[in-house]
């Protein structure tokens, strides 16, 4: 197959690029995550998209492609399930995103934390995660049975979505993230009975991705994430927008002012200091940002939302 006419399409540059139609992005996508696109043409394809920007009917075709490739978890029956991905990790900050994932765990609404991690730069939020007894799992069924027992899990994107991981891997080589970043936090194993927690670094991408939620009508949590990772930051509340069946609201709003410094919560990433933080805050010897527990709060509802 000759991949010439899409990047005629999309390699233009802003202003003379044409967006493709569903059908089209999901054709490419599909392509590119069954590893048919050769190198050449596959980092043409992701500079031209990367220059260009999704647009809706792109992210829609991108997603219907991922959806068809991505494993399925059963959900065990109650609350849906609350899907948590871990892309970034920890830079200056304490990593509060186990933290997020335990609250709701222990007030039984179901969590899988998904990812994959290759930042040098950063501390590895699973390393965090072990160090505080999470471990991924090894298959599917090993992350269902850990669901319907500890309502807990987690699983290594290539575990999930094995065509995506490698398109995630050109990031180092490439220099630059590419559209696959931002699908790996849509990634959606059980559909129609979970709540996606999209996070996003760029404050564009919260319009992109608002859109696209809207177009899907999935069950979802959007905010600007702490440093890349998927909670609400301690120092000052991101607005949690929640959509489900093609409307979209306001959980909490955003706050206003600075950022500053939160009294108990220390600056520090290091993984052993930063379990001792979140056990800390588990057991009410230190006490939980609010905004963390306002992120608990938008999530329990959510979950509750009837299942398709």
């Amino acid at each position: 197959m000759s991949y010439a006419p899409f990047i005629k399409e999309i390699g233009r540059g802003p202003k003379g690029s044409k967006p493709l139609t569903v059908e089209q992005a999901e054709s490419l996508f599909g392509d590119m995550m069954d590893g048919r696109v050769p190198d050449l043409e596959l980092g043409a394809i992701i500079l031209s998209m990367r220059i260009k920007a999704e647009s809706r009917d792109e992210l829609l075709g991108f997603q219907r492609a991922l959806d068809a490739r991505t494993a399925r978890l059963t959900v065990p029956p109650g609350p849906r399930l609350v899907v948590l991905p871990t892309y970034n990790g920890a830079r200056r900050q304490a990593n509060l995103m186990p933290l997020l994932a335990l609250l709701l765990a222990r007030e039984g609404v179901p969590v899988l934390i998904q990812g994959r991690h290759d930042f040098e730069s950063r501390v590895s939020p699973f390393e965090l995660l072990e160090a505080l007894g999470i471990t991924p799992a090894t298959r599917i069924a090993d992350a269902e049975a850990r669901l319907a027992e500890h309502h807990l899990a987690c699983l290594p994107l290539d575990a999930l979505a094995p065509g995506l991981d490698p398109l995630l891997a050109l990031r180092p080589r490439l220099g630059v993230r590419n559209s696959a970043h931002t699908l790996a936090k849509l990634l959606d194993p059980a559909p129609g009975h979970s709540v996606r927690v999209v996070s996003v670094t760029h404050p564009e991408y919260l319009e992109r991705l608002h859109t696209h939620l809207v177009a899907q009508g999935g069950v979802a949590l959007l905010l600007r994430g702490t440093e890349g990772e998927a909670f609400a930051n301690p120092r000052r509340r991101p607005q949690l927008q929640a959509f489900a069946n093609g409307e979209a609201r306001v959980a909490y709003p955003a706050e206003e002012g600075g950022a500053p410094p939160v009294e108990g919560l220390p600056d520090n990433p290091e993984v052993s200091s930063n379990a001792e933080l979140i056990r800390s805050m588990l057991a009410g010897s230190t006490a939980i940002p609010q905004p963390i527990l306002d992120q608990v709060q938008a999530l329990r509802e959510l979950s509750l939302t009837p299942r398709a």
